[in-house]
C-alpha cells in the first residue's frame, strides 16, 4: 500500500472510531471511506484491531515525545504541569479526532491488545502526576487529594477537542493560556502572565515543528 492509500486509511479510521465508536465502525464503512474494496482493506491493513492499536499507539508516542522534549532540564514542578497543560491542551484541540479515539476508545481493545496502550497512557500521566505530587512536597501547589487534582485536570483539558474551533473568538495560544492559568489557580499556584505566555510558546514551537 503506498503511503498516500495508508494515511488515507488511517484518516478515514481516525474519522469513524472517533464519530461512530469503533464497534459502530464496519469494515465496508472504513473501505468506502477510504475509497477501496473491502478485500484489499482487508489485505492492506490487518484486522480492524490493529488500526485502532496503531492508532492510539502513534498517537500517545507521540505525545510522550513531545512531553520529553519540554519537560527537559524542567526542574520547576509549576512549570512542568502548565507546559503539560498546555502541550494537552494544543494536542487535543489540533488533534481533536485522534485524540477523542485515543481517549474514549482503549475499552474496546481486547485484553492481549489492551495493556501495551494503557501502560503508554499511564507512563504520560505519571508525568502529570510527579510534577503535582512534588508541587506538593516542596509546598508550591496545594491539594489534598494529588490523585483526584490529576484526573480532574486531564478531564478538564481533554474536553476542548469538543468544542473547540479554530474560526472562534480566542485563539488556541489563548485558550492554553487561560487553562494553564485556571488550573494552577485551582492547585493554589501563583504564575505571572509573562511566565504563562512564554510556556505556551515554548509548547507550540514544539508541537508545530515539522
Amino acid at each position: 500500500m503506498s503511503e498516500t492509500t495508508e494515511r488515507r486509511v488511517r484518516q478515514a479510521a481516525i474519522e469513524l472510531f472517533a464519530t461512530r465508536g469503533f464497534h459502530g465502525t464496519g469494515i465496508r464503512d472504513l473501505a468506502e471511506a477510504a475509497g477501496l474494496s473491502s478485500a484489499t482493506l482487508y489485505h492492506y491493513m490487518g484486522t480492524k484491531e490493529d488500526l485502532l492499536a496503531s492508532i492510539m499507539r502513534v498517537s500517545l508516542e507521540r505525545v510522550l515525545d513531545n512531553a520529553a522534549r519540554l519537560l527537559a532540564d524542567v526542574t520547576s514542578p509549576v512549570e512542568r504541569i502548565a507546559r503539560l497543560i498546555a502541550l494537552h491542551v494544543m494536542t487535543h484541540a489540533e488533534q481533536k479526532l485522534e485524540t477523542r479515539v485515543v481517549d474514549g476508545e482503549i475499552r474496546a481493545l481486547s485484553e492481549s491488545r489492551r495493556p501495551e496502550i494503557v501502560a503508554l497512557r499511564d507512563q504520560y500521566e505519571d508525568l502529570w502526576q510527579d510534577a503535582i505530587d512534588t508541587g506538593c512536597r516542596e509546598g508550591l501547589l496545594r491539594t489534598s487529594a494529588p490523585r483526584v487534582a490529576r484526573l480532574a485536570l486531564l478531564e478538564m483539558c481533554s474536553g476542548i477537542s469538543h468544542w473547540y474551533s479554530a474560526d472562534g473568538p480566542l485563539k488556541l495560544d489563548d485558550l492554553a493560556a487561560h487553562y494553564i492559568e485556571m488550573a494552577l489557580g485551582a492547585l493554589g499556584a501563583n504564575c505571572s502572565i509573562e511566565s504563562v505566555h512564554s510556556v505556551v510558546i515554548d509548547v507550540q514551537a514544539v508541537t508545530r515543528a515539522p
